[in-house]
């Protein structure tokens, strides 16, 4: 199978998918369009029953995704991150597929798309990427689910300072830290990528398809009472009121740095 869903390349060969985010011009940030490309191509993988999926972008990218599309936050007192969320949709589409997700990533992960790269089972990524969480630069306030699924990938520390510092994290730390699965040289990318996918192929899909299962349920069992809950809502949603918030959007499309008052 070969298709172009517009934003996105899907092709499936030997049991293996794969889809190229194809948005260079945006350097493939999360759009909607591109959001409902993906979880399109993700659906057709999953009708052809791929055992396994490499999401990835053109060969020689330097940014891999520059995350959330910055043009379409809502700017006047609406929660900038719903449950239906572009890139809360494409997280779930991710988690619920019933075979292993590989990120195979060359060039920087900028914002949302971090969530979106650690939401996949396995990461594989060239050794000079670096990978940047930019929330907090941007007044942006990140919603639970995605601070939930930071912190069970990195652990508390790491998720901590990439959350507060907002800077680029070098992809050698991630992989030291078991983040990030193989951070090789970009010439051997693809190819010990595809040797991981090949030897899932080989195992059995059934086992596969709960081992993830379990593991997905295994890692959300949280408990969140309603109070706590909505006492974050509560928090979350001063942010996205404020003239801060404003601020974070007006610098970005001004190219500036952003004065951040607290207001």
């Amino acid at each position: 199978m070969q298709a172009t869903v517009t934003l996105v390349e899907a092709v499936i060969a030997g049991g293996i998918g794969t889809i190229t985010l194809n948005h260079p011009e945006k350097k493939n940030c999360l759009s909607e369009a591109l959001i409902c490309d993906l979880c399109a191509a993700l659906e057709e993988m999953w009708r052809h029953e791929a055992r396994a999926v490499i999401l990835r972008a053109p060969a020689g990218s330097q940014v891999f995704s520059a995350g959330h599309d910055v043009r379409e936050l809502p700017t006047h007192g609406r929660d900038p991150l719903t449950y239906n969320d572009p890139l809360r949709r494409a997280v779930r589409a991710i988690e619920l597929f019933p075979a292993p997700v590989i990120a195979m990533v060359e060039g920087s992960v900028w914002g949302g798309a971090c969530e979106l790269v650690m939401s996949c089972d396995l990461i594989v990524a060239s050794d000079d990427c670096t990978f940047a969480m930019t929330v907090a630069k941007m007044g942006v306030p990140y919603n639970i689910s995605g601070v939930q699924n930071l912190m069970n990938t990195c652990g508390m520390p790491l998720c901590k300072e990439m959350l507060f510092t907002a800077q680029p994290m070098p992809v050698k730390r991630l992989a030291h830290q078991g983040i990030v699965s193989h951070a090789v040289p970009r010439a051997r990318l693809e190819t010990v990528t595809r040797s991981i996918a090949e030897q899932i192929v080989k195992n059995s899909p059934l086992v596969i398809s709960l081992l993830k299962e379990e593991l997905r349920l295994l890692s959300a069992s949280h408990n969140l009472g309603p109070e706590t809950f909505e006492r974050v809502q509560a928090m979350r949603r001063r942010i996205y009121d404020s003239a801060d918030y404003q601020e974070g959007i007006h610098a970005f499309f001004e190219r500036r740095s952003p004065q951040f008052e607290g207001k």
